[in-house]
């Protein structure tokens, strides 16, 4: 499995790992030493072991991070989900296919945290063993549906797509198909075609949400708006709307009306970064200047649904005369 290689060695292919900062009256330990072939590498320990790189002991010492049984990595090598589902399906439970947000991670969607369990799936049939930190299930996969990404088998994208959504809670399945077909992971009529097939548990709640699921928006914020807005009074708005003015380009908003002129906008914590705001206010200068009026909606209004959607209402001019 691919790895970087080590970038300081000592004798014998041996690289001395410094000790930390001590205090002045602090007990000195002496510093870890880390065999260049393991050097920002995951490994099977009782290969370590046999090849004579490391002793039993030396395992169980500072320098290394216990993946799973028998599974260590060295502990400057950053820790991700992705590396926990290689060497899972690699070496801790042979024969079996990364699948569900494990299989995302793989194809480059991060729906997972790196401490969050490895899904897997083995044949009918097969009897894992219980191991913290993954989820083996038991099922039957296509031939055809196993791909190999970055050294293991993995599931296509599109049966990735459709397990993801049926496994989630309603929104969130969409916004992860959103997220995968925006990534260019998949197309979103494929993962429609693979959800029609789909039979047993989650299968109507996967193709609920791909139903929903449009492929256009630029992060899952927008998603939830989107989703939000469906499900209120409000007319349906065009996303990722591109406004122009005089024959000229002004802007792309998230949403917009068009025939009112207003356009809605997430405000998310990318627009602190140094310069956006300058950038915002001028282009926030050229929607005016264009004849359209910006709602922005921050986090803080998703948590108040109610109150975003009278708000909206208002601006719409649509609200109710008191």
């Amino acid at each position: 499995m691919a790895t970087l290689r080590a970038q300081a060695r000592g004798a014998c292919g041996w690289r001395r790992r410094r000790a930390a900062p001590i205090g002045h009256r602090a007990a000195v330990s002496r510093p870890a030493l880390v065999p260049v072939q393991l050097r920002l590498r995951a490994f099977r320990g009782s290969t370590a072991v046999g090849r004579g790189l490391l002793t039993r002991n030396q395992l169980r010492g500072p320098a290394w991070r216990r993946l799973f049984p028998d599974v260590y990595a060295d502990r400057d090598l950053v820790l991700t989900h992705a590396l926990r589902a290689r060497t899972a399906a690699a070496w801790v439970v042979p024969g079996a296919v990364v699948t569900g947000r494990s299989a995302a991670v793989l194809w480059g969607v991060d729906l997972a945290a790196a401490d969050e369990d490895v899904e897997l799936t083995l044949p009918p049939g097969s009897h894992p063993r219980r191991v913290p930190g993954l989820r083996v299930r038991r099922a039957a996969v296509a031939a055809a549906q196993v791909h190999r990404r970055l050294g293991v088998p993995v599931t296509s994208p599109e049966l990735t797509a459709v397990h993801v959504a049926a496994a989630l809670p309603p929104d969130e399945a969409v916004v992860a198909i959103d997220r995968l077909v925006v990534a260019r992971v998949v197309d979103l009529a494929s993962v429609r075609r693979e959800a029609a097939l789909g039979r047993g548990p989650g299968s109507a709640r996967a193709r609920a949400a791909c139903t929903l699921a449009d492929g256009l928006a630029e992060s899952p914020q927008e998603t939830r708006l989107r989703l939000l807005i469906g499900r209120g009074p409000l007319p349906a708005p065009v996303a990722q709307y591109r406004i122009e003015h005089e024959g000229r380009f002004v802007a792309r908003v998230d949403f917009a009306w068009p025939d009112r002129k207003i356009a809605l906008e997430y405000d998310g914590l990318w627009h602190a970064e140094p310069g956006q705001f300058a950038r915002d206010r001028d282009r926030l200068n050229r929607l005016q200047a264009a004849g359209w009026r910006v709602v922005f909606v921050t986090a803080a209004d998703l948590r108040n649904p109610a109150a975003l959607v009278r708000r909206l209402l208002e601006a719409l001019g649509l609200a109710p005369v008191r």
